[in-house]
């Protein structure tokens, strides 16, 4: 079984790599539109699963958790307003290389201050491994519910974020058939 910092880490080394497919001088038009969806896609669902499973856990189990659950948010809701403004444009588009830029050195140092310190609090303040197992299992499946385009207007914080998730997710899930993602 995988740990919850195991599933959050292997997440933003996705989101690292569709970033480098992004930028890519050799990478035409068509690869960048895929990988801007598959990014676009990875990204969007994994901020709605921390905020739903991760950050409850932080929340719940680290000495000033809420702070640090807190703090988080607010990282989160500067790249979803970016990731939004990102998911709108084509490669021709002036904004797209300087948009995709700033949303990864946002990200960038949200992912080092998640990696070095909110998931090693977490995982040396859950009672034991099981808890670990549960909390990513949880966030891998929540994920698969959420939605997959960015909607920075929504609430962040359960159960609002739940419910407009799920009556967002069908209309993002819907339009995603008509996107072109990377073939591999």
């Amino acid at each position: 079984m995988s740990t919850v910092s195991s599933v959050i880490k292997h997440d933003h080394r996705e989101l690292e790599e569709y970033y480098s497919k992004i930028v890519s001088s050799s990478a035409d038009d068509d690869t960048k539109i895929r990988y801007q969806n598959q990014f676009v896609w990875e990204l969007a669902r994994h901020s709605i699963g921390e905020e739903l499973v991760v950050y409850p856990a932080l929340e719940k189990y680290v000495q000033g958790g809420k702070a640090m659950a807190d703090h988080d948010r607010e990282e989160h809701q500067k790249v979803k307003e970016l990731l939004y403004k990102f998911q709108s444009l084509t490669p021709s588009d002036a904004q797209f290389l300087p948009t995709i830029k700033q949303i990864m050195s946002d990200l960038s140092s949200h992912i080092k201050e998640e990696e070095e310190r909110d998931l090693p609090k977490l995982e040396s303040a859950l009672p034991n491994t099981e808890e670990s197992e549960s909390l990513a299992t949880s966030f891998q499946r929540t994920k698969k519910f959420v939605p997959t385009r960015s909607h920075p207007s929504a609430p962040d914080q359960p159960p609002f974020e739940t419910v407009v998730g799920l009556l967002t997710a069908p209309m993002d899930k819907l339009g995603d058939m008509f996107r072109r993602f990377p073939k591999d």
